[in-house]
């Protein structure tokens, strides 16, 4: 979609668009329309010539406009009739960003649906939830892909909502008045977008980025909540806690010295591109601050952000995909990981289990010494509570071995999931 190829061709669109608008505006004869339409072709280009005349003009319009005015003949008076360079630039890009957003959008369709399965299918795969790296309470795998997924539906209502702001086209003119069309300026715009399928702007935006501001920041957003799900799986996949790996393909993640090692590579490339797009939408954001009706060096800084940032984001997206799509989730590590601690992970829901009998004060202070003897002594939770002559005069053993049981501390776990399953499924529909 950013090769120099696809770009002429969008800028050859627009200009074949242009000549077509004006001539059903009656700016230009309808035979020299369809005399650019007919000539006006991306191999006839010579890209030696594009080459070096662009590197002296500094933009490739001019040298595009040389090209395309002799392949038309006579009707090539009329080629870029009125327009300014990034009249055409600026309505190439955003032919451009419609492409590509399509092409992300498919990515992220299957990574949202290999999330949606996985919330659906782990729904009740109880593991050890962490909070600052230290076992925590439990929950459950089906809440944390749940949560992964909200991030990523998230993202694609933003992308819904951004697009009617992006997906408009520009022609203006040199300063933006569209003199040099006198009256007719607005139709022929309203004529050329209508062409292009692209919406119209209501003022000229050749120096008012922020819709491409807000494409680039919303790939940052997309690509943090990648690298937040890049993140979990790479922790989770280390050797002490094993719960998780990447989908297994001979020589993958190899180790060039180690034959064991088998790295979370997909992870570690959606990590490292989440860094590098998060800089260009800080990038993006310098670029908005443009001078008075043509921009000096802003203009040329997107030049570098939005492409490296879409591949980039298309990038993360794929691996996403992949690496989703075939994860391996080790419910027994889970479990296993979970029975770590010797029933300490619960000692909330046997506090909150005691508070109505003993106040909430009373019912901790209890519960934090059966978890310094644990500590200390070793041994499971559930002996040290029971060992307690208060404890087992309120609870019967059965009642305090339910209240050390991780998989009886849930709360609402379950139903979030539903919930998560629920509203994303209704963005598909």
């Amino acid at each position: 979609v950013f090769s120099d190829e696809r770009a002429m061709h969008f800028c050859i669109e627009v200009e074949v668009a242009l000549a077509a608008a004006q001539a059903e505006c009656g700016i230009i004869p309808l035979e020299a329309a369809q005399t650019i339409a007919a000539c006006c072709k991306l191999e006839l280009i010579d890209w030696q010539r594009m080459k070096s005349e662009t590197e002296v003009v500094g933009y490739p319009i001019l040298p595009l406009v040389h090209q395309l005015v002799p392949m038309c003949g006579d009707a090539g008076r009329y080629v870029h009739w009125g327009a300014t360079t990034q009249d055409i630039m600026d309505s190439a890009l955003v032919l451009q960003l419609r492409e590509a957003i399509q092409l992300l959008e498919r990515d992220l369709k299957k990574v949202r649906a290999s999330l949606q399965k996985l919330a659906s299918e782990h729904r009740d795969t109880v593991m050890a939830g962490r909070t600052h790296l230290q076992q925590a309470l439990p929950v459950s795998f089906g809440l944390k892909a749940a949560i992964w997924l909200g991030m990523l539906d998230r993202q694609h209502q933003r992308l819904q909502e951004l697009k009617p702001r992006l997906l408009v086209g520009q022609f203006a003119g040199a300063a933006g008045t569209l003199a040099s069309l006198g009256s007719k300026g607005l139709m022929v715009q309203e004529a050329l977008m209508e062409e292009l399928s692209l919406g119209v702007p209501t003022t000229p935006w050749h120096v008012a980025r922020d819709n491409l501001g807000e494409v680039v920041n919303w790939l940052g957003l997309l690509t943090g909540s990648l690298g937040k799900i890049a993140l979990d799986v790479i922790l989770m996949a280390s050797t002490e806690v094993a719960e998780l790996a990447e989908p297994f393909v001979k020589g993958r993640g190899a180790s060039s010295t180690m034959p064991q090692k088998r790295n979370p590579i997909s992870s570690e490339l959606m990590l490292a591109a989440a860094k590098a797009v998060r800089q260009h939408a800080g990038l993006m954001l310098d670029a908005m601050v443009q001078d008075l009706e043509r921009a000096t060096g802003p203009w040329h800084a997107e030049w570098i952000a939005i492409p490296q940032s879409f591949m980039l984001s298309a990038g993360a997206l794929h691996q996403a995909a992949f690496m989703l799509e075939g994860l391996e989730v080790d419910s027994k590590r889970m479990r296993q990981n979970l029975d770590l601690t010797k029933g300490l992970i619960v000692a909330e829901a046997v506090m909150m289990g005691l508070a109505p009998y003993l106040g909430r004060q009373q019912a901790h202070d209890l519960v934090f010494e059966a978890c310094r003897a644990c500590h200390q002594q070793g041994g499971m939770l559930f002996d040290h509570l029971y060992a307690q002559a208060s404890i087992r005069e309120l609870l019967s053993e059965s009642q305090c071995r339910a209240l050390t049981d991780p998989t009886q501390y849930l709360g609402s776990t379950g139903d979030m999931v539903d919930r998560a399953l629920a509203a994303s499924r209704a963005l598909d529909d």
